[in-house]
């Protein structure tokens, strides 16, 4: 495919274009301190391996064209799934810290793309997983939805499966398992042929309403070139909690969701002195889907600009912005036709693309200044080999120009956030998570929960 071409052919050390996703498992009742050694060896002897599993890029002659797929007859798994523990104290610290690096390295083009990392030595009994394939394999929804087939709703099912022995499921119709920023991104790639007349359609229809364009985002840290480090951050909140301020604020949960995020940043950019006074506008993926259509299968989705309102000191205020911003675009939106939805997404996304250019990030504002994606996840609590899940957190890759991504996905009664940044752009990103707990509090303190 032209495209799994495109995610080859744009990688470097700088920009490695592999998804990943971390999860954390606590051992079941009576567990000794051989299950996680007995896990991985169960894991390892799932020794049959899906195409998807087998392949890696091989040349034929030169250019983006000729790139092709070879497939291996024989996997070295044990170089593929490897188990390994944490130093002393063996805190989520540590645990971040080495998921930092193992995001950062570059799968090797030699062998098929992609690897699992079990992680033991936690202080509090859990044991993780850090599983990571490259974007041209895989999109990141898509690769998070293969490993919940891994998992079972049963407590007592001690089966462990592999996700590269997983028979393929049924093909949804339209892409169904493509991540809502994977479909934005499939959808300004296929505008290209579009004519201009329907471009500008799109964006008429923007400014008779009055909506967040690009390119009326402030220039902030975040928006810089990003170096090939990566550093990542984890943790999970309470959905009740977030639902409760959504209730409170006569808000959707996705409006709450944005808040948070927002709240943390401002705290973020102030502690670092680098707070605009004019509002971060942050890029949201969103399902245009109405409840007529909700069973009619493919997607229904498209980017819109929001207004993180992070000039506005008053949390209440902030999240009323932040709600408005969105139901009027969302609203907007929905009203045009497909065509022209496609159009406004080519028109957020494509600046993306022009950012490797010498000198376009210092002299052009940023079409936006931060992806926050909202996923969907499993509704109920989930077993590996016996293990619960207790936490799964994605974790996207970063482009030129967006040196920090925020995505979370809701897992049983939790939203688990995966946060990722440039090591070298973004300082102390972990600091982030303890703001968005300030953020949350200041929310619930703000609408009265």
């Amino acid at each position: 495919m032209p495209t799994d071409s495109m995610f080859l052919f744009v990688e470097s050390r700088e920009h490695p274009m592999h998804v990943g996703g971390l999860s954390l498992y606590k051992p079941p009742e009576g567990a000794d301190r051989q299950f996680v050694r007995q896990f991985t060896d169960s894991l390892v002897a799932n020794d049959e391996f899906q195409p998807t599993f087998r392949k890696h890029p091989a040349t034929i002659g030169g250019g983006i064209a000729r790139v092709a797929w070879a497939y291996d007859d024989e996997i070295d798994v044990d170089y593929h799934v490897r188990r390994s523990a944490l130093p002393s104290p063996g805190r989520v610290r540590d645990l971040l810290e080495l998921t930092s690096r193992l995001h950062t390295s570059l799968l090797d083009r030699h062998r098929p793309l992609w690897e699992v990392h079990v992680v033991e030595g936690l202080n509090d009994g859990r044991f993780a997983m850090y599983a990571k394939m490259h974007h041209a394999l895989i999109d990141g929804v898509s690769a998070m939805k293969l490993m919940q087939r891994t998992l079972s709703p049963d407590p007592d099912d001690t089966e462990v499966r592999a996700m590269w022995n997983l028979p393929r499921p049924p093909r949804e119709p339209s892409g169904g398992g493509s991540s809502p920023l994977d479909s934005v991104i499939k959808a300004a790639g296929s505008i290209v042929g579009l004519a201009p007349s329907t471009l500008k359609l799109a964006r008429g229809a923007l400014l008779e309403q009055q909506l967040t364009l690009p390119f009326v985002a402030p220039h902030t840290m975040f928006n810089v070139k990003v170096g090939g480090a990566r550093r990542c951050a984890a943790q999970s909140w309470s959905l009740d909690r977030i639902k409760n301020v959504k209730q409170a604020a006569g808000v959707t949960v996705n409006d709450a969701v944005l808040a948070m995020c927002a709240g943390a940043l401002r705290y973020y950019l102030i502690e670092q002195n680098a707070l605009p006074d004019t509002p971060l506008i942050a890029m949201v993926p969103v399902s245009l889907r109405s409840e007529k259509e909700s069973d009619d299968g493919g997607n229904k989705v498209g980017s819109i600009l929001c207004n993180l309102a992070t000039n506005v000191e008053d949390p209440a205020e902030r999240i009323q912005v932040i709600s408005n911003s969105m139901r009027g675009n969302k609203k907007v939106l929905s009203e045009l036709p497909r065509l022209q939805v496609l159009a406004l997404s080519a028109l957020n996304m494509a600046p993306l693309a022009l950012a490797g250019i010498p000198g376009y990030l210092s002299t052009m504002r940023p079409p936006f200044n931060i992806v926050i994606s909202n996923v969907r996840g499993p509704a109920e609590p989930l077993y590996y080999g016996g293990a619960k899940l207790d936490g799964s957190y994605p974790l996207s890759n970063i482009p030129d120009g967006q040196a920090l991504n925020i995505t979370l996905v809701n897992n049983a009664g939790n939203l688990d956030f995966g946060l990722v940044g440039c090591r070298r752009s973004v300082p102390h990103l972990q600091r982030l998570l303890a703001h968005l707990e300030s953020s949350l509090k200041d929310l619930e303190q703000a609408v009265g929960v």
